[in-house]
């Protein structure tokens, strides 16, 4: 069963990722002190997300956790 929209943005706004802008239902995703790493979704916070926005999501945050870890070496 596919995740909500309304999941994926959750999981985007818990790593600190934020709106960097919107143009009608297309919000890119930034993290403020990880340039070159985003995300677009589009659609309602009830619409199911397609696999292509779940994968995109998914590729982001593990970009995030990957720098981290690095940072920490």
């Amino acid at each position: 069963m596919p995740r909500k929209l309304r999941e994926l943005r959750d999981d985007l706004r818990r790593a600190g990722f934020v709106v960097d802008r919107q143009r009608g239902s297309h919000q890119m995703w930034k993290h403020p002190q990880r340039p070159g790493i985003s995300a677009v979704l589009a659609g309602q916070d009830s619409a199911d997300a397609q696999p292509y926005q779940e994968r995109q999501v998914r590729q982001a945050l593990q970009t995030l956790r990957a720098g981290r870890e690095r940072e920490q070496l």
